[in-house]
């Protein structure tokens, strides 16, 4: 361990706005080299006096259980989709929008480097 360095070596991140919530999704590598995962959920707060900070809230996902996560991510979500349809509708301005009239620049998902997801 090089001095008491917490922070592994950041492999890819991708971060994705939310409305008022940022998730970053962080591949990290453990000194093994295996890989795991932080799912890191920021939302800037502010105090009573308007001075404002991120609060964060993380997950740590490690390799043994990618496929478990994945599999209950992808159930919940499948159950969703089928209670509550109108969830997961486009709305009749997106439908509208011709693809390549979108501007890629500013999506909502985007990769991000490690100083992006300090937030």
């Amino acid at each position: 361990m090089e001095g008491t360095e917490k922070r592994r070596e950041e492999i890819y991140s991708v971060s994705v706005r939310a409305g008022k919530r940022t998730y970053f999704f962080d591949v990290k590598e453990t000194r093994q080299g295996d890989y795991y995962l932080t799912i890191t959920e920021s939302k800037k707060v502010f105090d009573k006096d308007g001075n404002s900070r991120f609060e964060k809230h993380k997950v740590f996902l490690y390799k043994e259980d990618f496929d478990k996560f994945e599999d209950g991510f992808k159930e919940v979500v499948d159950f969703v989709k089928k209670a509550k349809p109108e969830f997961f509708e486009k709305s009749e301005l997106i439908e509208s929008v011709d693809a390549e009239s979108v501007d890629v620049e500013n999506v909502d998902v985007e990769s991000v480097d490690e100083s992006d997801s300090s937030e």
